[in-house]
This record gives structure tokens, sequence and C-alpha cells, in this order.
């Protein structure tokens, strides 16, 4: 064999190698991805969920196109974990929290499962309910801050994951002052669950987001207001709420 020859094989060699441990290096780094991504859902392969729909109000049963939107987003979450999802109504969703992952969708006029998750686990949040229109409707009071609806200008919506301890699985709670929101805010964890399982790990956190010029763009212009995880799990306080600062 000569000098050429020899250099041909090397080159050929070294060029397999290198491919072999490019693909392993891209597989380690693929699973380690994925097994956070499963740790922060709380979804590892081949486990079941709850996709807690609600209703549109008004109806009779109907989900809101917007849920629906935010269900197709949550469901491609939940196949890249490789587990697998039920969908329940809220009003027969009758089980506690922790055994499996669940995912909440809807305020709590629409979803009386939200509504018991807001009472146990985010004591320092209020919604307003009214049927009747004004301009506290669907407002959110956390703390002693108030913040109210703009439709279509500037919305909000609580984005949480919350857990009963370290070997529960997590409740995500997207509840939004429109279905729209809802949407937004699915589509927010989406985008920055990398992000978001980074900074709060295992740890419950619960954020306020809002939904700018929703009637233009729709759910995809979403700003973080703040971190409202301590004034949302503090039991509520008697002082009147003010309006927030826009």
């Amino acid at each position: 064999m000569n000098d050429d020859v020899r250099n041909i094989v090397l080159g050929v060699v070294a060029a397999g190698v290198s491919a072999a441990l490019g693909w392993l290096a891209r597989t380690h780094l693929w699973h380690r991805r994925l097994r956070r991504k499963q740790a922060f859902f709380g979804l590892p392969g081949h486990s079941e969920c709850l996709l807690v729909v609600n209703r549109e109000a008004g109806g009779d049963g109907a989900v809101h196109r917007h849920d629906v939107f935010a269900l197709l987003e949550l469901s491609a979450l939940i196949k890249d974990c490789g587990a697998h999802a039920q969908i329940v109504q809220h009003d027969i969703a009758r089980q506690g929290f922790g055994e499996r992952t669940e995912f909440c969708l809807g305020g709590p006029a629409s979803n009386r499962r939200m509504t018991a998750h807001l009472s146990s686990l985010l004591p320092g949040v209020r919604v307003n309910t009214d049927v009747e229109p004004g301009p506290d409707r669907g407002a959110f009071r956390i703390g002693t801050e108030m913040y109210r609806a703009e439709p279509g200008v500037a919305e909000y919506v609580l984005l949480a994951r919350l857990t009963a301890g370290e070997e529960s699985r997590p409740v995500f709670l997207f509840c939004g002052q429109r279905a729209i929101t809802n949407q937004a805010a699915s589509r927010y964890l989406a985008r920055h669950h990398e992000k978001l399982a980074r900074k709060h790990g295992g740890d419950s956190f619960c954020l306020l987001l809002k939904v700018v010029n929703s009637a233009a763009y729709g759910p995809d212009v979403v700003e973080l207001v703040a971190d409202v995880t301590r004034a949302a799990q503090a039991a509520p306080e008697r002082d009147t709420a003010r309006p927030a600062r826009s």
C-alpha cells in the first residue's frame, strides 16, 4: 500500500469516526433535553396525563375554538414527551392531583375545576365572574393589585405550574380573561418551557402574562408582566384592591 492509498484510507476512517462521534453527541444531547422536558412536565415516557377542558360561555358543552387551538399546542408537547393524554370535561374531572400531570384550561367562569384549583392552590387570586357587562368583568385581583381586561387591546392570563410535593406530578393552569389568552399562554409555555425549567426547576410558579392587541395579532404577542407566585399563594388580604399601573 503506497502512501496515497494509506492517506485516503486514514481520511475515510477519520471521517467515519468523526461522524460517529458527532451522532453520539447529538443523540446524547437530544436524550438529555428530552429527560429535562419530561421532568419539567412530569411526563415520563408512556405516562398518562389529563387535559381538563372548559365550556364556551353560553354554550352547551362546546369548547371555544381558541381553547381547541390551545389543546393542540399542549398535545404536541405531550406527544414530544412520549406520553398520552386523556381529555376530560371540567365538570366530570373529580379526582385529586399529583398522580398524573394535569393541564387545566379556562377561567373559573367556565371551568369548575379551575375554581377549585385557584381556591386551594392559589388563594391570593380572585377572578371576577360577573355575567353582566362592566369594567371589572373578568378582572384579576392578585394580592392588592387589580388587572382589568381591555378586550382586543390588553388582556391577562395566569400561567402556573403547581405541585403538592417532590414526588407528585404537576398541574398546569391556563387561566385567562378570554379564550384567546388561554391559547396565548399555551403557546408561551411551548416556546419558553426550557427557559422556565432552567429558572424554576421542579418548583411551583405562577406567571402573569399580558396579551397585547389580540384583535390585530391574535395570541402571538405576549408580555411577561410579573412572577406573582408569592402573592398568588398567600392568603387573601382584606385591603381594597387597586388598579395596576399600565
